[in-house]
């Protein structure tokens, strides 16, 4: 018999499913992205959650609003570089405070190698705030439980928008392939 003790931590990505299952988060919303991939799985994989395939991150922005007016909690999933198509409808969450929780995966930061990821994944966090977003960026494992739970409480607890901003350091290094 293995002792509690013993056990392998779960990885980040399973802690966080387990936290947005814990906050019956029953929507989530995303373009397909790699730094996301185990937790649009564990999404799918569950009857309680529904997955919508976007086929752009603002379209996220009216997914949430929508499910919120349903009676249901969502969240947004996107790479930063999606950040930048919903500035606009980020007004939405803004002016009609509606709850809003985004789970961002970083490009563009440590070692980036595709050029054109630099410049929205340098702005994301200031553009973010200048809409009245919550931002907390994480960078470890251990981070990011505490982070998300925290944006939970801002946007469902106070019906705004929070994002979380998961670091290259912890998704880990994107690699072109030939």
């Amino acid at each position: 018999m293995t002792a509690i003790s013993d056990r392998e931590p779960q990885p980040w990505q399973d802690q966080l499913f387990e936290v947005l299952k814990g906050a019956d988060i029953r929507q989530v919303g995303y373009v397909p992205d790699a730094g996301h991939s185990r937790l649009i799985a564990r999404c799918k994989a569950d009857p309680d959650i529904r997955d919508v395939v976007l086929t752009t991150e603002e379209e996220g922005i009216a997914l949430s609003a929508g499910a919120w007016l349903g009676g249901q909690r969502s969240a947004l999933l996107m790479q930063s570089s999606g950040v930048g198509n919903c500035i606009n409808m980020l007004s939405l969450i803004r002016a009609c405070r509606f709850p809003m929780l985004m789970l961002v995966t970083m490009r563009g930061e440590w070692e980036e190698f595709n050029p054109w990821q630099v410049p929205m994944g340098s702005i994301v966090e200031p553009a973010l705030k200048l809409c009245d977003t919550h931002v907390a960026k994480v960078e470890q494992p251990e981070q990011v439980v505490p982070a998300v739970q925290n944006a939970l409480q801002l946007a469902f607890g106070d019906d705004r928008s929070a994002a979380v901003l998961l670091s290259q350091k912890l998704i880990g290094r994107k690699v072109w392939v030939k």
